[in-house]
Formats: structure tokens, sequence, C-alpha cells
């Protein structure tokens, strides 16, 4: 809960500050799928939430791997290259989002396996990407 309100504190201090977080240039259409893919990842968290909270473990891990976990790796690989936002973005920034599939496999695994316990520890893991890149990186 600390590292919530502080990430908070710095987001307000961010938001009085001009952006320093780093510029990801990507093309035009790599952007666009960039941001309906985080689009879509937030309708698959709320949507992971919802199940757990309603002791629907085993569908939250089908949730977490088929649309956040290693299995939707590689979803663009048929798109022209300018528009895979992947092979386009800083190295660092790519590996962050890489991070961000192996914990939604992790989730997952314990989520299947019926493991509330070990799901519910490893929840957070699932944003913690998501809060590292957005805080790190912009793409306009």
């Amino acid at each position: 809960m600390k590292a919530l309100f502080a990430i908070l504190a710095l987001a307000s201090t961010m938001a009085m500050a001009e952006d320093a977080r780093q510029l990801a240039v990507l093309p035009v259409p790599a952007q666009e799928v960039l941001r309906q893919d985080m689009r879509d990842n937030l309708v698959a968290l709320n949507e992971i939430l919802s199940l757990m909270a309603t002791g629907k473990l085993k569908e939250a891990g089908e949730v977490a791997e088929s649309k956040l976990g290693q299995s939707a790796m590689g979803k663009h690989r048929s798109k022209p290259f300018e528009a895979r936002p992947g092979p386009n973005m800083p190295p660092a920034m790519h590996s962050i989002g890489m991070d961000g599939h192996r914990a939604a496999s992790e989730f997952a695994a314990a989520a299947q396996a019926g493991d509330r316990d070990k799901a519910l520890a490893l929840l957070p893991n699932l944003t913690a990407a998501c809060v590292a890149c957005h805080f790190s990186y912009r793409i306009r």
C-alpha cells in the first residue's frame, strides 16, 4: 500500500512538472496499434479482477493468459513492420512489456491451478509492468 501512495505522490508531482518520461518514437501505425492494445489490456484487467472477486479463479487465469500472458505475444507479426509496436520500441521499453507478459502467465498458472492465495499474491504483478512503462515512456 505504501508503494501505491508513493506512486500516486510521484504522479501528482510529475503532473505539475514537465513530462520527463522518455519519448519512444514509434511510427504512427505502431502508435495506433499500441494505444488499442493498452485499452484492450485495461478491459482484460477489469475482467480478471471481476472474475477473481466472484471466485472464478480458473476463468481469471484463462483471460490473463490469453489476453495478457505469453500466449498473447506476437499477435501483430502478420502486420506490416511499421504497425508492429514491439520491434519499434526502445529495447528497455520492450523488455518491460515482456516482463508484463511473463507476470501475467505466472498469475494465470496459479489461478488456473486453483491456488487462490498464490494468485492473489501475484495479482499486483499484472499491473507492475504497466505502471513501470507508463511512468518511464510516452509515445507523444
